[in-house]
């Protein structure tokens, strides 16, 4: 249960005020010697704050150990759209399940339950993004581009990725709660994960959700295409397999709208990601499998030009 950390989080991000320094002020109170690094990212539009941690495991690589690294990325725009939105946006979702997720891993490790692989944990913190128009609803803008968020999130040392993302603008998931999309590995939509879709139902008591995707949606930001969103924008910068986690509503919400965070929704989303790291680290839960993967190669040729922005 994460209800606690996601309460205590939104009250820490609510604010026109905060920034990434508060952010790694509040989980230093859960455990003071945690690894975590705050910096400024400049963008064109303005900056944000990039909050990166670090969670050791048990068997970790950090450890010298063998066990498999998952990163769990809370993608966004911004929390707040100041000043011509009051107050935390619907887009913040994906930062509120990052920090809630540190927070919770924190408190875990310091209570003595610490998970076999290392946990990477990472999200920005701007107050104030701009907005951008986009058909159905408004996105929130971001002051930086997808470039330089994947260029801090994205590394060689991630053997997964969870990215947690709104994903409200759209006619294409009509359920309140999250789903989760296919993985994605290197330009490749593969077959949704078995193991996934188990934790999944164990997670939230229902059957499993999963929402399409489109060519277009798996190819960076700046091509000129339509995107479902940036839910699936770190397999563009990534060799290893990605799954989009989807907050979602049964209508079209805009990511700039105000009073629009469910914390139910966004709890449940947080613990089933937990669940999937404790998984992963263990080596009891597979994002997709090789040699079906092998095989597409083979047959087809990768798709790698589908993580460039093309051939213009």
């Amino acid at each position: 249960m994460l209800m606690k950390q996601i309460i205590e989080a939104y009250d820490v991000l609510d604010d026109s005020f905060v920034n990434g320094k508060k952010v790694e002020e509040y989980l230093r109170g859960v455990k003071a010697d945690a690894d975590i690094e705050v910096y400024p990212i400049v963008g064109p539009k303005g900056t944000t704050d990039m909050v990166r941690v670090r969670i050791p495991g048990s068997n970790g690589k950090s450890k010298g150990g063998s066990a498999p690294t998952i990163g769990l990325l809370g993608r966004l725009g911004g929390i707040g759209a100041r000043p011509e939105r009051i107050g935390f946006v619907s887009d913040g979702d994906g930062a509120l399940a990052a920090v809630a997720l540190a927070a919770k891993l924190l408190d875990m490790q310091k209570k003595g339950d610490v998970l076999d692989g290392d946990v990477f944990i990472s999200t920005h913190i701007c107050p104030d993004a701009p907005t951008a128009p986009h058909d159905p609803v408004p996105f929130m803008g971001s002051p930086v581009e997808m470039s330089q968020v994947n260029k801090e999130e994205v590394s060689d040392e991630l053997d997964a990725i969870l990215s947690v993302d709104t994903t409200k603008g759209n006619r294409v998931i009509n359920t309140r709660g999250f789903a989760i999309s296919p993985t994605v590995k290197e330009g490749y939509i593969l077959r949704t994960s078995e193991d996934l879709l188990d934790l999944m139902q164990i997670t939230t008591g229902r059957l499993p959700y999963v929402f399409p995707l489109a060519t277009q949606d798996i190819t960076p930001y700046g091509n000129d295409v339509h995107h479902l969103n940036s839910v699936l924008q770190p397999c563009t910068a990534t060799n290893a397999p990605v799954v989009g986690v989807a907050i979602t509503a049964e209508t079209m919400v805009p990511g700039c709208a105000t009073g629009a965070t469910h914390a139910a929704d966004v709890e449940e989303a947080a613990r089933f990601m937990l669940e999937v790291a404790k998984a992963f680290g263990r080596g009891k839960c597979s994002f997709y499998d090789e040699d079906e993967y092998a095989r597409l190669v083979e047959l087809y040729g990768d798709m790698k030009q589908l993580q460039t922005l093309g051939k213009e």
